[in-house]
């Protein structure tokens, strides 16, 4: 990362309060799930002046590390947002930052959590409608939580969106052939992570 783009991601975080910034790899290498690196916020801006947050949505943010995404769509819209983080570490990280934050954000009312656990065993909640993933794990792990967001809506009927950025070919191939979700928006977010650094909105209405 470039220094001066270095210096953009802590100026953001300033602004919400909190500390994402750097890399974290596992202590034991797993290939089930990936290191912690958070969305770039220059990426995040690019996706939310095309995909829009309405009141009523309740995010579930899936391997949310130390909670940049979470923060960064709690702080612009003021809904609900679950984070789901299985490092130890990373997840005391992303209470401390919620504790900062919550205490310079009070006039934000929404709920902000983290759950500490794997992103499969999750239980999805029937308010749950928007799911985001930055390349958090392997497929078998992504498709196990898929199945988990099909099956809580077979039990409560409603539109939910999938926001993948980083998304590689093996999660678009699962998606298109093995689910009823649509593809309904592709945004190019950033140029550092190649063919890659780009978002994918899915659909099931």
């Amino acid at each position: 990362m470039e220094k001066d783009e270095q210096l953009g991601e802590r100026k953001f975080d300033r602004m919400l309060q909190i500390r994402t910034v750097g890399l974290r790899e596992w202590r034991q290498q797993t290939d089930n799930y990936n290191r912690y690196e958070a969305t770039p916020y220059a990426a995040l801006e690019k996706l939310f002046r095309s995909y829009t947050v309405k009141p009523t949505d309740r995010v579930v943010d899936f391997g949310s590390g130390r909670g940049r995404v979470s923060f960064y769509i709690h702080h612009h819209f003021n809904v609900p947002v679950t984070g789901v983080e299985m490092n130890d570490k990373t997840y005391e990280e992303a209470l401390y930052n919620k504790a900062v934050y919550r205490q310079k954000n009070k006039h934000l009312h929404a709920p902000i959590r983290f759950e500490f656990g794997l992103a499969e065993q999750y239980q999805v909640e029937p308010e749950d409608n928007t799911f985001y993933f930055f390349n958090p794990f392997s497929v078998t792990i992504f498709k196990q939580v898929v199945r988990n967001i099909l099956r809580s809506v077979e039990q409560e009927k409603r539109t939910v969106d999938m926001i993948l950025y980083y998304p590689l070919p093996e999660f678009k191939k699962f998606l298109k052939k093995e689910t009823p979700f649509k593809l309904i928006n592709k945004i190019k977010a950033h140029s550092d992570h190649g063919k890659y650094g780009k978002f994918l909105i899915y659909r099931l209405a």
